[in-house]
């Protein structure tokens, strides 16, 4: 079993999907000859054909317009967009098509496709190239939105996206390409999708995040470890459909939530499980749900990008908070 990064992981459970099935077809810009920016698709046009691994113009409306023509007549395409800043001109084709094919023609077609995209900052990048716009696609009734954050989640969830019967907008957290190495057997075997991983257990408060995020959450929660307190950690996976079940039976436990993303804080997708925790888990909080995000302001450039960004002290801080409450009030993403 091989040690891989996150990328090497999308990289192997490409090539798997592409063995296993005739039907999977990669599309995207520089993804053939050069392996993608990231190289994610790196030697795969050499081992399938460039009738598989296609080389399409730079033109992302164009490239979501032709994934779904190919999902319609029974192709499985997975289309590759440079990076998630990128991904906007193709919304037409995702909102107007893409989610609606199945319930437009009365389940006479369907449209099994992947949009791919790295998503996130923390890699020095310029405007356009540290978008975390999951909150969008969520809001999108018909697709899926998964997000892994290790290469086996990847591996195994991406291998999922593509089995899928209906579209999967796929994000992968760039950060996370190649700072870890994890053991990743190439066997083809799926991990469930819409199912929350519940990565350590806890007892005094419960850490929600999913994708570039789960690094200092797990770090948080280390720390708190050093304190004395015990923290549960969730790594969401699957934004839509939510796996709320799963968090429901974590707050209920620990009494306390803090929500982690790396998204503005207005609208983001914390807002949603907070207001599910109001609705179903009320009378399990003991405190305020805490929500440690991004700012409401576009993702800054390199040399200041850190200041965006979320760390563990900001994770540890509203955790002790919501273990004082009432003693220390809640407190807010933008401090």
């Amino acid at each position: 079993m091989a040690e891989v990064t996150l990328v090497g992981a999308v990289t192997l459970a490409l090539g798997r999907a592409l063995a296993d099935d005739p039907d999977v077809v990669l599309l995207g810009e520089d993804i053939g000859v050069n392996g993608g920016v990231f190289r994610a698709t790196e030697g795969l046009r050499d081992a399938f054909g460039a009738d598989r691994v296609i080389d399409t113009p730079l033109a992302e409306a164009a490239i979501a317009g032709v994934a779904v023509g190919m999902a319609a007549e029974g192709l499985r395409p997975v289309a590759e967009f440079q990076f998630m800043g990128f991904i906007y001109p193709a919304l037409d084709q995702v909102v107007s098509h893409v989610s609606r094919l199945r319930n437009r023609t009365r389940g006479r077609l369907s449209c099994p496709l992947v949009i791919r995209a790295p998503y996130g900052g923390g890699i020095h990048g310029p405007e356009h190239h540290s978008e975390s716009m999951e909150a969008l696609f969520a809001h999108i009734p018909g697709i899926r939105v998964v997000i892994p954050s290790s290469p086996a989640r990847a591996y195994g969830l991406l291998l999922a996206a593509i089995g899928s019967p209906d579209p999967v907008a796929f994000f992968e957290p760039k950060r996370l390409y190649r700072t870890v190495k994890q053991e990743v057997a190439d066997d083809g075997e799926e991990l469930p999708l819409d199912l929350c991983f519940v990565l350590r257990e806890g007892r005094d408060v419960t850490l929600v995040s999913w994708g570039a995020s789960i690094k200092e959450t797990l770090e948080a929660a280390e720390a708190l470890d050093e304190q004395g307190l015990s923290a549960e950690v969730i790594d969401v996976a699957t934004l839509t459909p939510l796996d709320m079940d799963s968090i429901l039976a974590s707050v209920e436990k620990t009494g306390r939530c803090v929500i982690v993303h790396e998204a503005p804080y207005t609208g983001g997708f914390g807002a949603e499980i907070a207001a599910r925790l109001a609705e179903r888990g009320l009378l399990s909080l003991l405190s305020p749900v805490e929500r440690v995000t991004g700012y409401d302001v576009i993702p800054p450039g390199p040399r200041t990008e850190h200041r965006y960004a979320v760390t563990a002290d900001r994770i540890t801080a509203a955790a002790r908070r919501a273990i004082a409450f009432p003693d220390e009030p809640a407190g807010q993403a933008a401090e």
